[in-house]
């Protein structure tokens, strides 16, 4: 359970605001898969949705997307209504989703030239575009080889791009370092960070990943069960532990038992326990007797401790800090998704992990 909806002031800038969101809510039936959330993205930001799957990030960004239609609440970009001015709000955004949509058989830019075209991007221009695009992303010289015989990496770099063909002001991005290797990973992060500094493009990133949010996002948002329970910088949401005297602590208990975790668990100055192995234990503590009452605690069940340290708090330590619980504890829960039928109707509510 959430300890406390904790949302930081506006963020501090005399920018312009490119999306503003109120009291947005998303149900599929008697479930809600999103909660009544309230937030502002600033022209030019990189704002991240961090949560576990099922949290409510994905159903955000389609719903912001044009995607899937609010339940309750409004939401505007560019100063358009996301339902009343969907055809305005769709020419300012690009989106790259969880899953890839490329064509195996065609190259590199016979792939970029067909979504072009469903732009309508005239000829010239977008033979241009796509020189530019493919050299942005380093795969000028693979632009003649069929897609299908690219790394996941180079495929998710030509995936992010399709979605700037139409220039957009607004780039939302769906987990989009989902299953790439480091290298490819750090290669998607730098790019992101480079469009957003050298263009000036706003950018919406949903992930599970810390590491990612900490390092691609000037602002994030934690969402868990469809509310938006903090959203600040990454140090400003690490400062709601280290500032309150607050330590992240990691120990190596040879003999651990489920006796010393309660007696651990007990104990006043432990704000949050977790165990990730049958001897490894990760604590937030506050005060500064924590560290010997931890010892202490240990050793009167009998434990022998093999490594004890002390850990500058992370994102994960934030989310445990204000949920209760880690991230991947809810990788498994299944969100509806709404599909649309032929004609732009509401089709079927499916069952899909995201």
């Amino acid at each position: 359970m959430s300890k406390a909806i904790l949302v930081a002031p506006a963020y501090p800038s005399s920018g312009e605001v490119m999306i503003k969101v109120e009291h947005l809510t998303k149900k599929f039936g008697d479930f809600t898969a999103v909660d009544d959330i309230s937030f502002e993205v600033e022209k030019g930001e990189v704002f991240g949705f961090l949560g576990p799957n099922g949290a409510g990030k994905s159903t955000t960004l389609r719903v912001l997307s044009t995607l899937g239609r609010p339940s309750g609440g409004k939401a505007s970009i560019g100063g358009y209504d996301i339902v009343k001015q969907d055809t305005e709000v769709r020419k300012l955004i690009g989106i790259v989703s969880e899953k890839m949509i490329m064509y195996d058989r065609l190259t590199a830019r016979e792939n970029l030239w067909f979504f072009g075209k469903l732009f309508n991007i005239p000829t010239e221009l977008l033979v241009k575009r796509i020189d530019e695009l493919l050299d942005l992303v380093q795969l000028t010289k693979f632009r003649d080889v069929q897609v299908g015989t690219f790394s996941t990496g180079m495929r998710q770099r030509l995936n992010v791009v399709r979605a700037l063909l139409n220039m957009p002001q607004v780039l939302f991005l769906d987990e989009p370092t989902l299953g790439l290797d480091p290298q490819s990973t750090v290669e998607i992060r730098d790019f992101v960070k480079k469009l957003n500094r050298e263009n000036g493009t706003t950018v919406i990133v949903t992930t599970h990943s810390m590491v990612d949010a900490d390092m691609m996002c000037d602002r994030i948002g934690i969402i868990d069960h469809g509310k938006l329970v903090a959203l600040d910088t990454s140090a400003n949401l690490k400062k709601l532990i280290s500032g309150d005297n607050g330590t992240a602590l990691e120990l190596d208990v040879q003999n651990l038992t489920q006796t010393i975790v309660e007696q651990l668990r007990a104990l006043p100055c432990v704000e949050t326990l977790s165990q990730s192995d049958s001897n490894h234990l990760k604590l937030l503590v506050k005060g500064e007797d924590s560290f010997d009452s931890v010892i202490d605690a240990v050793r009167q069940r009998g434990g022998k401790i093999e490594s004890i340290e002390s850990q500058p708090p992370t994102l994960e330590d934030v989310f445990l800090h204000l949920t209760g619980h880690e991230v991947r504890d809810s990788a498994d829960q299944k969100m509806p998704v709404e599909r649309r039928g032929r004609w732009g109707g509401r089709g079927a509510v499916r069952q899909r992990v995201r």
